[in-house]
């Protein structure tokens, strides 16, 4: 049901009508109001605002473990193997990798890596455990022999759990925490040179700041951390229910009141439950974060968790190293899909199938025009096109950085205009159409993409643009060949053999030019003709090049376009010049 705007109150400047206060929403919004309130940190003297991301963080992905609960079809262990090799790959030196506690599939995979030595001498695996004695022995049954681990312990802390999940208070909340904490320094006693700890209060973002800092302080003087060997405290918000500022402000007040703060490394665990997890993050990142956990394309439980790909190129769209080599994001989304069994939407930033292609007119139009800029300053300047900054309308970073070609970033459909057409003809066949007739064959491919209601491939393109204004199938004059000589410094000659109406003929005539000759030896024929417009250009570069020759001409009273490609500018002419006619006579006899 839909609640319609009252018909007697309307804006006062635009005369449209107003929601009418007395009128809200069916929708049951006031349920939601109080988490508002309890969630809001007081933080007048904040600072992130004023901050700006200058280095990436500690990137690690959680795919393994949190994004594999969340799939429909957990991935086996070949999958796990794929998805691994691509993380180390692209340089991630903290890998998370299973939760052996609770599945003997992610123990069987740990022991795997561990056994057969499948973890760099720069990568640090990442363990899950919650706070239970039994469960942290398990753990670190499956890291016997690992080179370098992080023990992950957790525990939720958030008001509803305490009370209505674990019947805890926040003593309770603490004790569970703190005695976890002490069993995982027991359990790895001895192991300091390759055992690290983590901690991360669960639903922190639901819960109230004096108390998360007050459990994560006593996690903190119970592993007793040094700035050479620091733990980890991961604040996640594990069901996004704020706006990212307010996320923000919970980081800021953390990273003021940690203990020992400079042997802590800040974490975060953002969820996308509000579509906020990207923005929360970098916030979060600006107010005193510096490791990042999510998934290489978001997924994870409900909307997923924070896309670590995303976040990498904002950083790099802005001049900041990613510390991550991501310039094969084709590899990258089938490796993900591969081992997800989920697909990488079609508008996923950065990486899917469409984020670089313009179907909009306008859209097309700026970014031909601006690619020929650059084309220009890069002539003028010496400087190569590679190394220019960029600056192009509606795409933030250059296809080309992550692997993707040029080639599909303008494609045409019923909502294309002349820029966009002109950019595929160029790109694809060479051709530089002039705006006139960019303008006209625009008119002619309107229609047809409206009735055909979806994309116009770049080869069907140029079909019809082959069979309009290169070979009209009206033609009644065909050139066979011709032979041209300059006669004196101002008068050339031509001597043509045609088809006309099928029959050969010989014409020949004399004139300021090869072309101007033509036009004569036509008139000879009885084809009174005038050029009206010409341009050409030459297609290729090297030996390998034809020319291609664009001419309006007027006969009979009508004005049409033809287009000629041959490896003779002159011959390229003549044929232009026969198809600009055929269209020219069609359109008269219409």
């Amino acid at each position: 049901m839909t609640v319609q705007p009252s018909s007697t109150e309307r804006d006062a400047g635009t005369g449209q009508p107003r929601w009418n206060p007395q009128q809200p929403s069916p929708m049951p919004f006031a349920r939601y109001s109080h988490l508002v309130d309890r969630l809001q940190c007081e933080l007048p003297d904040r600072q992130w605002p004023n901050r700006r991301i200058e280095q990436a963080p500690l990137w690690v992905p959680v795919d393994l473990r949190d994004g594999n609960q969340a799939l429909i079809e957990p991935m086996d262990p070949r999958r796990k193997q794929r998805l691994f090799d691509l993380m180390v790959h692209v340089g991630f030196k903290e890998i998370e990798v299973g939760y052996p506690a609770a599945s003997d599939s992610d123990f069987s995979f740990i022991r795997q890596l561990i056994e057969h030595d499948q973890i760099p001498d720069d990568v640090t695996i990442v363990v899950l455990t919650p706070a239970r004695a039994e469960l942290i022995g398990r753990t670190m049954e499956a890291l016997q022999g690992a080179p370098r681990a992080i023990l992950h312990l957790y525990n939720a802390v958030a008001p509803l759990w305490r009370s209505a999940v674990f019947g805890l208070d926040v003593a309770g909340t603490k004790q569970l925490a703190v005695s976890g904490a002490r069993a995982i320094a027991q359990a790895a006693e001895g192991l300091e040179d390759r055992i690290r700890y983590e901690y991360s209060p669960e639903s922190f973002s639901q819960t109230e700041r004096e108390v998360s800092a007050e459990i994560c302080n006593a996690v903190i003087d119970t592993w007793e951390p040094t700035p050479e060997r620091p733990v980890v405290i991961n604040l996640p918000a594990t069901v996004e229910s704020a706006g990212p500022h307010v996320y923000a402000d919970q980081i800021e007040w953390m990273d003021r009141n940690l203990a020992r703060r400079d042997a802590v490394i800040l974490s975060t665990h953002p969820h996308n439950d509000r579509g906020e997890a990207v923005a929360a993050t970098e916030l979060a990142l600006m107010a005193g974060a510096q490791r990042v956990e999510g998934c290489l394309f978001g997924n994870g439980e409900r909307t997923g968790n924070v896309c670590l790909i995303t976040l990498a190129l904002n950083l790099y769209t802005q001049g900041v190293d990613p510390q991550l080599d991501l310039s094969d994001i084709d590899e990258l989304v089938g490796t993900v899909e591969y081992s997800n069994r989920l697909p990488v939407n079609q508008r996923h930033p950065y990486a899917g199938e469409l984020v670089y292609t313009s179907f909009s007119g306008t859209h097309q139009d700026a970014i031909n025009k601006c690619f020929k800029a650059r084309e220009k300053r890069s002539a003028e300047t010496g400087i190569p096109i590679g190394e220019l900054p960029w600056e192009m309308p509606y795409l933030p970073m250059d296809p080309r950085d992550v692997g993707r070609s040029y080639e599909a970033v303008i494609r045409v459909n019923s909502q294309s205009g002349k820029g966009g057409i002109a950019y595929l003809l160029a790109s694809d066949h060479g051709l530089e159409l002039p705006r006139p007739l960019q303008v006209e064959f625009s008119a002619q491919i309107q229609p047809i993409a409206d009735q055909e209601g979806g994309e116009i491939a770049s080869q069907t393109l140029w079909e019809i643009f082959e069979s309009t204004y290169i070979r009209p199938e009206s033609a009644h004059v065909v050139l066979r060949s011709s032979r041209t000589t300059q006669t004196s410094e101002n008068e050339h000659g031509v001597e043509a053999s045609v088809l006309i109406d099928g029959r050969e003929r010989t014409i020949s005539a004399t004139g300021s030019g090869p072309l101007d000759a033509f036009v004569a030896a036509l008139g000879t024929a009885g084809y009174e003709l005038s050029i009206e417009q010409y341009h050409e250009h030459a297609i290729g570069t090297g030996s390998d090049v034809n020319a291609a020759a664009y001419i309006q001409v007027r006969h009979d009273g009508e004005i049409a376009w033809g287009v000629g490609i041959d490896r003779s500018i002159i011959t390229a002419s003549m044929h232009a010049l026969l198809a600009a006619l055929a269209r020219a006579m069609a359109a008269k006899e219409a």
